[in-house]
């Protein structure tokens, strides 16, 4: 039979009033599936629950809870090798035509749909949950350098699609030397005759 560990009560009041900060971050990450974010945050919970003795009182419980949600979110895609697809805008983002507030989100949300994981998840967390670029470099596991450029990166991406520039993704950076160049590279050397 399974030991359980004792929680204090604590925990459960301190994690309680972050539920609906872990759904919208879950959220954003599961590409909007209600149900893969619930789960997300379930098994977030879970894993914090289980690891509390880790937990330093005093240090921000908020980012500790958000990298536990960030680094199973990224467990749970590579175990599964799912999707970016939110939804289907068509259907569930259509709105009547004199509501042009709600045909501008629309638009917003069809535009941010079509951004890569990495930029909209810097983006909810800078925008939708107000962590300072430090915190955000802390959930992600990047550099804060690397949390300004995937921040303009999406932004200017945002804006292009918004303004008419349908198919302005981020590029990621290519560098010289890359892995398509390399693979020339090996390909050239091997098709040489000894």
């Amino acid at each position: 039979m399974q030991e359980r560990t004792s929680v204090p009560g604590s925990a459960r009041e301190d994690i309680l009033p972050l539920l609906p900060h872990l759904r919208a971050y879950a959220r954003s990450l599961s590409g909007g599936d209600v149900h893969a974010a619930d789960d997300l945050v379930q098994d977030t919970v879970l894993l914090a629950l289980r690891a509390w003795h880790r937990f330093t009182p005093g240090t921000n419980l908020r980012a500790w809870l958000f990298r536990i949600l960030h680094n199973r979110s990224h467990t749970v895609r590579n175990r599964k090798r799912l999707s970016a697809e939110v939804w289907d805008i068509e259907f569930h983002g259509w709105v009547p035509a004199v509501q042009e507030r709600q045909a501008d989100l629309r638009h917003f949300k069809a535009a941010f749909t079509r951004l890569s994981p990495a930029h909209r998840e810097v983006l909810v967390l800078y925008g939708v949950h107000g962590l300072p670029y430090e915190r955000i470099a802390e959930v992600t596991g990047c550099k804060v350098g690397s949390v300004k450029s995937r921040m303009s990166r999406a932004r200017s991406a945002l804006k292009a699609m918004l303004l008419g520039d349908g198919d302005a993704r981020p590029r990621s950076r290519k560098r010289p030397g890359g892995s398509a160049e390399k693979l020339t590279r090996v390909k050239a050397a091997l098709a040489r005759p000894c």
